[in-house]
């Protein structure tokens, strides 16, 4: 009989259930005692499915890499780092590199997530206020001048009409903003459109330099992980080159892995490709060097991620005053539009 289909785990329940797991096995309690204990603590039935799959198959193979492989619901990266860290004999350490390595893409998402819906419910916001104001706001404002014996005119008469035509076809509009909210369902979570969303992004140079610095930050985060697991240069390029998105710093990232695999060294080929730049070049010269570069790896990883919050709260802060001033200046014309010719009216009554 088949097991039951797991929902892949978030990045911040990955990153839990690595830290439980490097504890257990620090600990000297083996990856099936691990399990056992795990699932007696069970709160959710998903999780007491979960981990019933595991101990299963750990039972029946002993392998926790097959374990995790069977229920689908870990990625490829775990599953691969979990394959190494069970031939090293180093699971243990793997494990927690991984708890730490899940837990900085779980900030970061909620991070980009944070970045993208304020000025979402922003604009929201915006667009409801002016429908508002043109649907119904104008309409009371034209029975006013009606009842003067005046009539609106140019800007004022304009945006009467729209208001007009957006209550006539009310369930045409309707129907385009529903469009228009799948559309955006699909460039959010499809991977095509998610392609579409990141190709029109990176035309802003703005949006471009964010996207390298997250790649980046990915890449030093999974170098540093694979790095201390013993891996080879070559191997923990194969490793971490599948963590990055297609684009141009991927593009880069396969040169590099071409040219370690063609026998140059690591750290020559990344500042040749200018994988890093600036301070981070020199700093993973230095580890190098050193024989340090998996913890100077994790050092960069760190700047990345405090250069990827400083921006993204800089862009937050840039767009939060803009969309106030440009939502107050939008209601304030059409107020302005229809309050100066019916003050001119009444002034001359």
């Amino acid at each position: 009989m088949g097991s039951k289909a797991i929902s892949p785990l978030s990045n911040t329940e990955t990153a839990a259930f690595c830290s439980q797991m490097a504890m257990i096995l620090k600990s000297g309690i083996s990856s099936i005692e691990g399990i056992s204990i795990m699932l007696e603590d069970a709160r959710s039935g998903e999780e007491t499915e979960l981990l019933s799959q595991i101990h299963e198959t750990l039972m029946q193979t002993g392998v926790l890499h097959d374990a995790l492989k069977e229920t689908g619901a870990f990625p490829d990266y775990l599953l691969h780092m979990v394959q190494i860290g069970e031939m090293t004999g180093k699971l243990d350490e793997v494990m927690n590199s991984l708890a730490d390595y899940y837990e900085k893409e779980a900030n970061l998402m909620q991070t980009i997530k944070n970045a993208v819906t304020y000025p979402m419910v922003m604009i929201l916001m915006m667009i409801l206020v002016i429908l508002v104001l043109v649907t119904r706001v104008m309409p009371v404002f034209n029975q006013v001048f009606e009842q003067l014996g005046s009539e609106m005119t140019g800007f004022s008469l304009a945006i009467l009409s729209t208001g007009e035509f957006l209550n006539r076809y009310a369930v045409v509009f309707v129907c385009i903003l529903a469009a228009l909210a799948l559309f955006v369902l699909y460039v959010v979570k499809a991977a095509k459109g998610q392609k579409l969303l990141r190709s029109f992004l990176d035309r802003f140079r703005s949006a471009r330099l964010l996207s390298e610095k997250i790649a980046a930050y990915r890449f030093s985060s999974g170098m540093a992980l694979t790095l201390s697991s013993g891996l080879t240069p070559e191997e923990c390029l194969t490793c971490t080159v599948n963590l990055i998105d297609a684009g141009r710093f991927r593009t880069r990232l396969d040169k590099c892995r071409e040219a370690v695999s063609g026998g140059e060294d690591l750290c020559e080929t990344l500042l040749k490709q200018e994988v890093f730049s600036g301070v981070y070049a020199r700093m993973a010269s230095i580890g190098s060097r050193t024989g340090n570069l998996d913890e100077v790896m994790w050092q960069i990883s760190g700047q990345y991620e405090e250069d990827i919050d400083t921006r993204i709260s800089g862009i937050i802060a840039t767009v939060e005053p803009t969309l106030v001033i440009v939502l107050s200046v939008i209601v304030g014309v059409i107020l302005l539009s229809v309050m100066l010719p019916l003050m001119g009216i009444m002034a001359g009554l």
